[in-house]
């Protein structure tokens, strides 16, 4: 890390800059500690527990503390909980009363919830419970809490009539098959979600009903595993478990018991971490999302105890993902698999590229990694995904898609209301409960202003409150204000973004700074802060391509970080191919696409701003003009977002 200082004629201007635009984000080599560490504790239910083995450098804010203003992220966080309102808690619980042999005489589900398929419980016992929960702490949404404590209690009628501390929406007979190496189809995943669901209600709500059912279901997988050895063990991890790893090593850093730890520790799937530990990327083949939560999981075990060989797990397969198997928009996977080589994408290209659910995990693995290095350039992902692989992905009812198609011709499509309920429903119902809860960190000394959205941060320890006033993308921008209580010595840490290659501007109150900084680094402004204190930040953004790893003919354009489509009308498009149900994927085929006619290393010299149109753009030089817009922006037409360019003047379609 590099640090640099500047003095501006009147105060003090602290400017940091993390590193240079490109560069690999260094790792923490032998467990070193980050200068100006955070103390070694973690929020939960508004307290700090102290059992962190490892100091972060820098920790999020709680999402209690920072609330969403007026913007994008805002209103789909908004239709988010009114889809979250619409579903009726006798239906969620119907499958787990029927379960448990109590009586029930709703109206089951359907899709991957209906009464005969194997993952059900997923999301009415877990992501429900989780995305209520998260909703209620970044909102104050009474009525939602109300709902899922209505769920916890019923559940935990459920748990009692079974007897023995297991509760599922399936009989405990999945269980066996998996011992005994039968098809099944992942018990331990749905465990995992709804579990997750009561820690949540938990952490974020204060529900300590919710802990009980908790606790009794992990001491029920605890005899479960325990009963097995390790040989065993390692043949039912490779059936599909979520993130048990993850949420046994949280509840024992929630509770001290370290057991929970040592049934964490019976999910160390060595067929994967092995190669990871020794830097091999080994991922081919494998499926996306079945690893990503084995990867989370690592991270947690290695903050907790300390075991070098989890921070290397975590942070090496980090780095392979995002540097060499992510997409333009920071997503991965084709088909739910990595299928191409670290570093050429050719393979993943389709309709079912980019499942949603590994989006969501990448953020969650991301929020680590910073939170141990503070480095920008994890924010720069952080912020390429949020924007362009989560964004984009629910429709004006609240829907949610599973796949999102990057190459020629496709659409996106989305759940049906009652009657899909797919993984990618369950992780997208959280992340569009939880857009706040990376926008701000703190150290001992200052905030850091990961990404820009219109929010507000409430920091009581310091009297200090921070309002963002904001519409980026469409405002090249920020307004940061103060609200203090008292005068407070504080740094202001402001990243300054990889895609700001025009420069920027920064203002103290009304005057230009003679300070800024330089690519993927932050900007730290150290002084005394009062009451009405503002900075403006002015980000020039421009045009740029992103090639397809491996394949410099297919090009996506960006617009800073804003991943944009060309627009190609609505033919053969219907409500059944666009809303779907058991099936995530609709078929179909995609309509054929102009070739770009431009010379290859040219940038985006094929691409115009419309001018009066905000983030509007046109293909330019070509046979007919393609409008382009924000990719999360598009929602009923089919796009283009690679697009194939060819230095030649032939006029072939893609």
């Amino acid at each position: 890390m590099n640090h640099n200082r500047c003095l501006s004629r009147r105060e003090f201007i602290g400017l940091a800059g993390l590193g240079a635009a490109g560069a690999a984000i260094p790792r923490v080599a032998n467990g070193a500690e980050p200068q100006n560490p955070v103390v070694n504790k973690v929020f939960q239910n508004g307290t700090t527990v102290d059992r962190e083995l490892v100091s972060r450098k820098v920790v999020p804010f709680p999402n209690k503390q920072v609330r969403l203003l007026d913007g994008m992220f805002r209103q789909q966080a908004e239709i988010n909980q009114t889809y979250l309102h619409m579903l009726p808690t006798n239906r969620l619980a119907h499958m787990f009363r029927l379960t448990a042999g109590l009586p029930s005489s709703a109206e089951p589900l359907g899709g991957w919830e209906k009464p005969d398929c194997e993952l059900r419980g997923h999301f009415t016992g877990g992501h429900y419970l989780s995305a209520s929960a998260l909703a209620y702490a970044s909102t104050g949404d009474k009525g939602l809490k109300q709902k899922a404590d209505e769920l916890v209690a019923v559940l935990a009628k459920c748990q009692k009539a079974h007897g023995n501390g297991y509760l599922s929406a399936f009989p405990g007979e999945f269980f066996d098959r998996l011992r005994a190496g039968r098809p099944v189809w992942a018990p331990f995943y749905t465990l995992h979600k709804i579990m997750a669901g009561h820690l949540d209600m938990y952490t974020h709500t204060g529900n300590e009903q919710a802990l009980e059912t908790l606790k009794g279901m992990a001491d029920w997988v605890g005899r479960w595993v325990g009963s097995l050895s390790d040989d065993h063990m390692q043949r039912v991890l490779e059936v599909e478990q979520g993130g048990m790893l993850e949420v046994l090593s949280n509840l024992y850093a929630v509770t001290g018991s370290e057991r929970y730890l040592r049934t964490a520790r019976r999910f160390d799937h060595h067929a994967v971490f092995d190669p990871l530990a020794g830097y091999r990327d080994e991922l081919t083949g494998l499926h996306v999302n079945t690893n990503i939560p084995k990867i989370i999981g690592a991270a947690r075990q290695y903050e907790l105890t300390g075991d070098l060989r989890y921070h290397d797990i975590a942070d090496y397969f980090w780095h392979e993902v995002t540097g060499r198997r992510a997409f333009c928009t920071g997503g991965t996977s084709y088909r739910e698999h990595w299928l191409g080589t670290p570093g050429n994408l050719e393979k993943d290209m389709g309709q079912d590229m980019e499942e949603c659910c590994c989006g969501y995990n990448m953020l969650n693995l991301t929020r680590h990694i910073f939170a141990w290095t503070a480095d920008p350039r994890a924010m720069d992902y952080y912020e390429r995904t949020l924007f362009n692989s989560r964004l984009g992905t629910q429709d004006a009812q609240g829907l949610k898609s599973y796949f999102l198609p990057l190459a020629r011709g496709w659409w996106k499509y989305y759940n049906s209301p009652y009657d899909s309920f797919w993984c990618c429903t369950g992780t997208g119902i959280e992340e569009f409960s939880k857009f706040n809860n990376s926008i701000y960190f703190h150290d001992r000394d200052g905030i850091y202003v990961n990404l820009f959205i219109a929010s507000e941060v409430n920091w009581p320890q310091k009297g200090i409150r921070l309002r963002q006033e904001t519409r980026f993308p469409e405002q090249e921008g920020t307004a940061l204000v103060v609200s203090a209580e008292r005068p407070v010595e504080m740094a202001l840490n402001i990243r300054i973004p990889y895609w700001a290659t025009r420069g920027g501007r920064v203002k103290l109150n009304g005057k230009p700074l003679p300070v800024f900084s330089s690519l993927s680094s932050y900007l730290t402004l150290q002084r005394t802060w009062i009451n009405g204190d503002r900075i403006d930040l002015s980000l020039p953004m421009s045009l740029h391509i992103d090639p397809l790893p491996g394949d410099e003919t297919q090009q996506a354009v960006m617009y800073g970080p804003v991943v944009l489509a060309g627009r190609l009308g609505n033919a053969g498009l219907t409500h059944s191919n666009t809303y779907l149900d058991y099936n995530p994927s609709p078929g179909g085929k995609p309509v054929a696409v102009p070739v770009i006619q431009a010379g290859m290393g040219v940038g985006a010299n094929w691409v115009e701003p419309v001018h009066g149109q905000a983030l509007t753009f046109r293909t330019v030089g070509q046979s007919e003009p393609t409008e382009l817009i924000p990719l999360y922006r598009l929602h009923g037409e089919r796009y283009v977002v690679y697009w194939k360019v060819n230095p030649r003047t032939s006029k072939a379609q893609a």
